[in-house]
């Protein structure tokens, strides 16, 4: 018996438009970003993937590209788990500035460091800070001592695998096809676990928005093969 997983990164949200980090900021997708989700859609629709479960973060941006998707698909009716551990990881207290302005204010080395080191944290969110998760309605349900003030990509993988582990293997392995739609570290983080990627390879790599990836895995969920979609 084989598996297929497929992962898709949210489209292009306003913010990635603006060149501004991120994280956890509930940023809505661009124009392109509908249109990115559009496309995801009807590539896999005409490659005729159907999936039993779905997965995705509580960020819009990629409730949002799954929404356009499964509609795409004419599989509005699919049952969406969402849950924070696929969130993007969180950038503390640069969430919301200019990626140039950093870069001139600390220099393109700092800047290098904070986005693509592995276990190199950006400065952190003050307590009262209004952007603490702690303080935002979506995770009132969530225990105070979980939420992150910033976190490395070191800190990412440690949330997204063991929810992957606990909740999504079990369903693979029973023969559910599963489609995750999230953000570009949590699919790193998973691409990282699935690959056996290094922790020096895992910063070079970069998945595309809007662009299905497809990994087929054997009974062990061991990967066989990797594509993504394309028209």
């Amino acid at each position: 018996m084989s598996f297929r997983l497929v992962l898709l990164r949210h489209g292009e949200s306003i913010w990635n438009l603006e060149n501004l980090f991120t994280g956890w900021t509930d940023v809505d997708l661009s124009e392109n970003g509908k249109k990115e989700a559009k496309q995801a859609g009807i590539l896999l629709k005409e490659q005729e993937f159907e999936f039993d479960i779905c997965y995705t973060s509580y960020l819009k941006r990629a409730i949002h590209t799954l929404n356009i998707t499964l509609e795409q698909m004419d599989q509005e009716w699919l049952p969406v788990i969402k849950t924070w551990k696929l969130n993007e990881r969180h950038y503390g207290d640069l969430q919301g500035k200019n990626k140039s302005k950093i870069a001139k204010k600390f220099g393109d080395a700092q800047l290098k460091i904070w986005r693509r080191s592995f276990d190199v944290q950006p400065p952190a969110l003050d307590i009262e800070d209004a952007r603490n998760p702690v303080w935002q309605k979506m995770y009132k349900n969530v225990p105070k001592n979980e939420l992150p003030l910033a976190e490395s990509l070191k800190d990412t993988i440690a949330r997204v695998i063991p929810y992957f582990e606990m909740q999504i293997k079990p369903e693979i392995q029973e023969g559910k096809n599963i489609l995750i739609t999230a953000h570009g570290n949590t699919l790193r983080a998973l691409a990282m676990y699935l690959e056996n990627i290094s922790k020096k390879d895992i910063l070079e790599l970069n998945i595309p928005t809007g662009l299905p990836l497809v990994y087929y895995l054997n009974d062990d969920l061991y990967v066989v093969k990797k594509e993504y979609l394309h028209s």
